[in-house]
């Protein structure tokens, strides 16, 4: 399943290489807060923010997940009927397309990078092996809460016809409080000590500082993905039993 994907996605590269250029928006970002850290009313210099946003950007192109979009619509379609009828979960070929996009975009993304460290030079490091390292179990485990939370909103399709409207209201909360438009150090200790609490941080906030080697709860913050990824995977099979008997798709 993963090569069949592989291939698929290969042969729209010309399109996926759209969707990594419409994920730059961390890039966007970098500019705004490296000049914004000049005047030294931050705690962190331009050669951190520019370095955090460009981790942003690599964090935020491998664990970025459209699930819901899909499912919404085998579900209005009637097309989840057919899987329903194979002996594997429709949800394997979902991830198995996920995984498979990472690496047909791995190129463009390692050309997006090049380009930024030839425009920022200073802003190169190299990670010690151990973060980087953890740095990609970070990432892979922030891609799987972000799959379970997305693909769980999915399921809401077998009672409504718009489920996506759920992680477009849940996107709103995830880019402020995730870490993506700015570092959660800018935060007020009291707004960050809430963010904390929530699975937010932990999607780009963490695995970014890890690469980064910044100070950071390695433990806490797994521990804190390993307890939202098991919430959200019971909420999910929950979702997906009382669903499947609610489900009214041709062919159903």
């Amino acid at each position: 399943m993963l090569s069949v994907y592989y291939a698929y996605m290969v042969e729209y590269r010309a399109e996926l290489l759209f969707w990594v250029l419409s994920g730059t928006f961390p890039l966007i970002f970098l500019g705004i807060w490296a000049k914004a850290s000049q005047g030294g009313q931050f705690a962190l210099d331009s050669i951190t923010f520019i370095r955090y946003f460009l981790v942003v950007f690599l964090v935020r192109q491998l664990t970025v997940v459209w699930v819901v979009w899909e499912f919404e619509r085998e579900v209005v379609e009637g097309k989840l009927s057919p899987f329903l009828l194979q002996p594997i979960d429709p949800v394997w070929r979902h991830l198995f397309s996920h995984v498979a996009e990472r690496f047909a975009r791995l190129p463009f993304i390692g050309v997006l990078m090049g380009l930024c460290f030839l425009l920022y030079p200073q802003a190169l490091w190299r990670p010690s092996l151990p973060a980087l390292l953890w740095g990609l179990v970070a990432i892979a485990a922030a891609f799987c809460l972000r799959f379970i939370i997305q693909y769980t909103f999915g399921l809401f399709a077998f009672w409504l016809e718009r489920a996506t409207a759920i992680e477009q209201f849940w996107y709103l909360v995830y880019i402020f409080a995730s870490g993506m438009i700015a570092p959660l150090d800018v935060f007020p200790d009291a707004v960050r000590a809430v963010i904390l609490w929530t699975p937010f941080p932990y999607l780009i906030y963490f695995p970014a500082n890890v690469l980064l080697e910044r100070e950071t709860h390695l433990l806490q913050g797994f521990v804190a993905i390993a307890l939202w990824g098991l919430i959200f995977f019971a909420i999910n099979r929950w979702l997906w039993k009382r669903g499947l008997r609610q489900y009214s798709g041709m062919g159903a």
